[in-house]
């Protein structure tokens, strides 16, 4: 390809040229249609790749009459959990060669959820996502016409959604059943902000794993998933505990700063086990077992179910992928077991 040619921008019929092939099937190819030999397929797309060809996603629509633009809404603050399933899905649409188009507010009233709605309805979106982090995103949404399918990322199960989530009560389950195994039978809970579906999945796993064992499951400490209020949580924490679930690690982080300067030592004194897993927890002092959550796999599980709702397939029961245990220094038999 001379200098000139690579100087301009690629269009369609350079990707044909360069393929040995005819517009048509390249066309055919970069909108997924049937009757193209893999052979015939792989050429075009290496010619993509050679030319750094970007198709028009109006010129698309067009040929397929769909935009293949999903419109994501989140709400809530920024937190690791919510932030981190927006990055998965978004990683799964690009994969499946769709455009994101993304709506993020802080309030969940009706008026800001409907002003959201219709702004991406007139991107022509094929589908909705919502990262609903409170209930209040799911009662908003909810009484509106939306005209196009909704894909609900929330623990709640709620009645009217294809709804998606990571099995938050099987994980606060495992978590203090980990606590359990290991000797501890007063175990506390920092739990999430009341209004938050997965915080109450969490308190719920957290009460049947105590209830099964026969323990007492004391009224949970709230915070509002920050480590300020973990913190404060810690300095209130009643002496008769040995061991503490939170049900977020930036909880957990502030939970144990308390702890110290109390002079009470983790995991010698007591036990703490955070949720989420994220980055810094490894390195946190001592390194915090904690629950992990895939939040890729999450991602392609929504956008799975979404693709499936979108061609009208048959669409499978809510998938509820269960995240793992990662054990590291945070917890230990308590002190009278040993």
């Amino acid at each position: 390809m001379s200098t000139e040619d690579r100087a301009r921008v690629a269009n369609i019929f350079d990707v044909a040229r360069l393929a040995g092939v005819s517009h048509q099937t390249v066309s055919r190819v970069l909108n997924d249609l049937p009757n193209v030999r893999p052979a015939t397929r792989v050429r075009v797309e290496d010619a993509i790749k050679q030319l750094r060809y970007r198709p028009s996603t109006a010129a698309r629509s067009l040929v397929t009459r769909r935009s293949r633009t999903i419109g994501l809404i989140t709400t809530g603050n920024p937190d690791y959990g919510p932030s981190s399933i927006l990055l998965g899905f978004t990683e799964a649409a690009r994969n499946a060669r769709y455009l994101v188009s993304i709506s993020s507010m802080l309030e969940t009233d009706v008026a800001s959820m409907r002003a959201a709605v219709e702004l991406l309805l007139s991107q022509n979106v094929e589908a909705i996502v919502l990262i609903a982090a409170h209930r209040g995103a799911l009662e908003a949404i909810q009484g509106i016409d939306l005209g196009v399918p909704l894909i609900a990322v929330e623990s709640s199960g709620r009645v009217g959604f294809h709804s998606v989530s990571i099995d938050q009560f099987r994980g606060a389950y495992d978590a203090t059943s980990h606590l359990i195994a290991l000797g501890h039978t007063r175990i506390a809970h920092v739990a999430g902000p009341d209004d938050s579906m997965d915080a109450t999945e969490r308190v719920r796993g957290w009460q049947a794993a105590l209830s099964e064992h026969g323990l007492v499951a004391r009224e949970p400490l709230l915070g509002d998933w920050s480590p300020a209020s973990g913190f404060a949580r810690g300095l209130e924490l009643p002496p008769e505990f040995t061991a503490v679930f939170s049900a977020n690690d930036q909880m957990a982080l502030g939970l144990m700063h308390a702890l110290q300067t109390r002079g009470i030592r983790v995991p010698h004194d007591v036990s703490v086990v955070g949720f989420d897993d994220i980055p810094e927890a490894e390195h946190f002092t001592p390194p915090l077992t904690t629950i992990r959550q895939d939040f890729a796999e999450l991602g392609r599980t929504v956008m799975s179910t979404l693709l499936e709702v979108i061609l009208d397939t048959s669409v499978a029961e809510a998938a509820h992928p269960v995240p793992t245990l990662v054990e590291r220094e945070s917890t230990a038999r308590p002190l009278a077991a040993d």
